[in-house]
């Protein structure tokens, strides 16, 4: 027999495939609970709303501060490499479930939790990038210009994660962080 634990994992794992495939607003609980091998009043035991299903995916299966620490990623005096290694680190096109970065970017037009939480992923990855960017650089850099570098990358890092859904063309996150290493450069107080 399987512990509950396990049974809320089930209907989350459930919630997740059937979000990413047929969208939040199309799919009912009694398919997730059908996913789940589970009774239907057994989802609303652990998850009272729908929706508190979708925020549960979101804190329990999405990444979360730290993402990283700037120290593991900076190499002193060259931000393009220490650009390019936090990229790596994050692996945010690369994150595990397919499926949940199927949801995140499909739900978050219409859903405020999902719009929320990817809106303080990103702030957090924007803050990280400036970390990162103040530890690299060896010469001074006026607040707002790395605060434009940093927003840059977090677009392009952001996009990257979106576009891995996809087959095609990805944003070239080392020939953003070259072109950014660059302005940086041409910026020197």
């Amino acid at each position: 027999m399987r512990t509950s634990g396990s049974r809320r994992e089930r209907i989350l794992d459930a919630a997740e495939v059937r979000f990413a495939g047929d969208g939040f607003d199309a799919t009912g609980t009694s398919a997730i609970a059908d996913g789940a091998g589970v009774p239907k009043g057994l989802v609303f035991y652990y998850f009272p709303r729908k929706v508190d299903i979708l925020r549960a995916l979101l804190a329990e299966r999405l990444p979360s501060a730290p993402l990283c620490e700037p120290a593991d990623v900076v190499h002193p005096g060259d931000p393009v490499s220490s650009l390019i290694a936090l990229a790596r680190s994050l692996s945010l096109g690369h994150h595990e479930s397919v499926v949940l970065r199927t949801i995140i970017w499909r739900e978050s037009g219409t859903h405020p939790e999902v719009r929320e939480h990817l809106k303080a992923l990103r702030d957090t990855i924007l803050d990280l990038t400036e970390r990162v960017l103040d530890a690299a650089i060896d010469h001074a850099v006026e607040p707002v210009m790395r605060r434009q570098a940093a927003q840059t990358f977090v677009a392009v890092v952001m996009d990257e994660a979106n576009a891995q859904r996809f087959e095609g063309a990805v944003p070239d996150i080392s020939g953003a962080a070259r072109v950014i290493g660059r302005a940086l450069a041409a910026a020197r107080n």
